[in-house]
């Protein structure tokens, strides 16, 4: 199949090359609309107990708060002063009505709640519009006109906090982008010695990214996607398409040197390097549908984003690229670089896989080891939910919303909502009941409409802490008046929620990927132990990661350097996370074990095999590992924690990955296994050789060549 695709690609390479260019480029035109179609929304479970708290409390009490205004009175002055009263007055009745809904202050009401001392007052706005983005438009109307002249203040609530990160999240990608494409290129001439076969992954990556941008806003149309796949199709789509082209590119060249014509060049490469690249792309696309099974938005959009991004590197890899190469010829080494030499033998990895094939075990005891031992704190991890803290500490939005907190906690996110749907003829039982539970501070009733009442009250710790989540589920096990029902929400029943929700899902999510990986990989390769050794090789990669991560995100090691507050990590970013790593270790492991089934194939013994895959493929394997961490490293140059949390994660995992795992510990795996690694059973053999994904049969033979 591979092989006959790369003749069709040769013979048409000119219309492939001009088709797919076509599609790409005209594809992304049309997507560079997309980036005002975004939300910021859809971070919790639009189904849990605290989002319809949040409903009733929006609609049917009509209580929503969209921005809150804390401001301070001058030296000299207080906050009843006609110098401060009045222009503040005057700024909010300034407002146009089309964009505010209703306007709640101080100085109309009097409200105890809404000052403090002399010194603070606050206002609260809420926004015109039916929906998330109506609301996010009205605010970008109004921002400039919060702000009065002598007085100094300051912007929180939800809407100023999501638009801050959405404008950061924008700004960082640029940033990124403008960093790791040229430092990207260098690398790639160092690696290859020629600029035009350097460029060749760079036009895949930028194409995957242009691509990926049609997808996303063809997307829009239909669902919500938050803005933060913007910056997960960039990273994949740029890393994972330059990883493919170097893998092709490098493997065309390979061809060449053994003096293959351009044609058979072509067609080898396919179905070889293409066939790898459509196996690896097809798990990864898997591995990231996975995030499919989770309720949040924005978990399914970081799906649609890196799955359109994968499959798009995929297709131009399989499509332009070939064609490309069929095109160049020989003229893919143009402008090489004075300082390179002929291709050899890497004398550190002969070194490496001669010292694995002779001591396995001492390779495999002590890396295992080690990846437990890095991955014990992830075992008192400890998770929680985006809020301002994701914003760098100097950040407007962020000092406004911790300032708002420090003088008006009923406004923070420790506050706590209690609704009772019902007749409640004497709350004070449930009130002494609910001020009963251990970490919550003192109820009150808040507002009663219709069939609703609501009590407000505080949880006493950080709202994300542990203290809290366990006091918000001890609160919902209080009983309710008879005849009523309670529904109790805040930002810690979000947070609680939220967890809970991913929790629940794990589970389906890991038999995604773990059924993908066996299916897939034994298709490919046509043994049994192969995918079952992938997949413990990716769970253990993936948890020493995730023990890095938590032992520098919350507790707290090393993030003075990288300008983080330690505090619980995001379980959406965990399981993100756990689904590109996943599907990255997978990658590599496909890349690697393709080129020692392909020399015991074509003859070698098991021991020959492993050597000669390794030598083969160890080079391009690291040269990947590091080009995707120079991409994911300056995505994780971005000034919000959550960017830092995936670009620091991508890093770790793919040193780990990519150096430890697949040059030591697979090939002394596979050493110990001997002969076993490629046993299956006659039936399910014979299933995969007629399915034709295991093809090799149509390639030129060729003497085995032992490294």
């Amino acid at each position: 199949m591979f092989v006959r695709w790369g003749s069709v690609v040769y013979r048409r390479r000119w219309w492939v090359s001009a088709l797919v260019l076509a599609i790409t480029v005209g594809g992304g035109l049309w997507g560079l609309g997309v980036f005002d179609k975004l939300t910021q929304g859809g971070w919790d479970d639009p189904k849990s107990e605290s989002a319809l708290v949040n409903t009733i409390v929006q609609n049917e009490l009509g209580q929503r708060s969209d921005i809150a205004i804390r401001y301070t009175a001058p030296d000299g002055t207080t906050i009843d002063d006609p110098a401060v009263a009045g222009p503040v007055e005057a700024a909010l009745y300034r407002l146009p009505a089309d964009a505010v809904a209703r306007v709640t202050s101080y100085w109309d009401t009097r409200a105890p709640q809404l000052h403090a001392g002399d010194k603070y007052a606050l206002a609260t706005i809420t926004l015109a519009g039916n929906g998330y983005d109506e609301r996010q438009a009205a605010y970008g109307r109004i921002a400039d006109q919060l702000r009065v002249p002598g007085i100094q203040t300051e912007i929180g609530g939800q809407l100023p906090t999501e638009h801050s990160l959405s404008e950061q999240s924008n700004s960082d990608l640029a940033v990124a982008e403008s960093i790791s494409i040229p430092v990207t290129l260098i690398l790639l001439v160092l690696i290859f010695g020629s600029v035009v076969a350097a460029a060749l992954p760079v036009l895949v990556g930028g194409l995957s990214i242009f691509g990926a941008l049609g997808v996303l806003h063809l997307l829009t149309q239909f669902l919500e996607v938050n803005n933060f796949a913007l910056n997960v199709a960039s990273l994949l789509g740029l890393g994972l398409a330059i990883d493919y082209g170097l893998f092709s590119v490098g493997r065309f060249r390979e061809e060449l040197a053994k003096g293959a014509d351009t044609a058979s060049a072509v067609r080898t490469t396919v179905a070889t390097a293409g066939r790898t690249v459509a196996f690896s792309a097809t798990l990864l696309v898997l591995a990231l549908s996975g995030l499919l099974v989770f309720p949040m938005d924005f978990l399914r959009s970081m799906a649609y984003g890196g799955m359109a991004a994968v499959a798009i590197a995929a297709l131009v890899s399989l499509t332009l690229l070939p064609a490309v190469l069929g095109i160049l010829g020989h003229r893919v080494d143009k402008f090489a670089v004075p300082w390179r030499r002929a291709e050899r033998e890497p004398r550190l990895l002969g070194k490496l896989a001669g010292a694995v094939m002779r001591r396995p075990i001492a390779f495999v005891l002590p890396i295992v080891a080690g990846l437990v031992l890095l991955a014990v704190p992830f075992t008192s991890a400890s998770f929680g939910a985006a809020d301002e803290k994701q914003l760098p500490p100097g950040a407007s939005a962020r000092v406004a919303a911790e300032s708002i907190s420090e003088t008006f906690p009923q406004f923070s996110n420790r506050a706590v909502r209690i609704v009772l749907r019902g007749e409640v003829t004497d709350p004070a039982p449930f009130i002494a009941a609910a001020d009963a539970v251990d970490g919550i501070g003192p109820v009150h009733p808040v507002a009663q409409r219709g069939e609703y009442t609501v009590f407000g009250a505080d949880v006493e710790s950080d709202a994300m802490s542990d203290h809290a989540k366990t006091a918000v589920r001890d609160l919902r096990q209080v009983a309710p008046p008879a005849g009523t029902t309670m529904l109790v929400g805040g930002f810690s029943a979000q947070v609680v929620d939220s967890v809970d929700a991913i929790t629940d899902r794990v589970p389906d999510m890991i038999a995604i990927l773990v059924a993908a990986t066996l299916l897939l990989m034994f298709l490919a390769f046509g043994s049994v132990l192969l995918p079952i050794k992938a997949v413990v090789m990716s769970l253990l990669s993936l948890s020493a990661t995730f023990g890095v991560l938590v032992w520098v995100f919350q507790y707290g090691h090393g993030a003075g350097l990288l300008d983080v507050t330690p505090q619980p990590v995001q379980a959406g970013m965990i399981v993100l996370i756990g689904a590109i790593v996943f599907g990255l270790s997978t990658d590599y492991e496909t890349f690697l074990l393709s080129r020692m089934v392909e020399a015991r194939e074509a003859g070698m013994s098991t021991k020959d095999a492993i050597r000669t895959g390794l030598v083969r493929t160890g080079r391009m394997i690291s040269a990947a590992a590091l080009l995707l961490a120079v991409v994911t490293g300056a995505f994780g140059m971005s000034s919000l924690a959550t960017m830092r949390f995936i670009g620091v994660g991508m890093v770790v995992a793919l040193l780990l990955d990519a150096t430890v795992v697949r040059m030591m510990l697979v090939p002394a795996v596979l050493r110990l296994f001997g002969d076993a690694a490629w046993w299956a059973p006659k039936r399910l053999r014979r299933w995969q050789q007629r399915s034709g994904f295991g093809e090799r049969s149509e390639l030129p033979e060729r003497e085995p060549e032992l490294v």
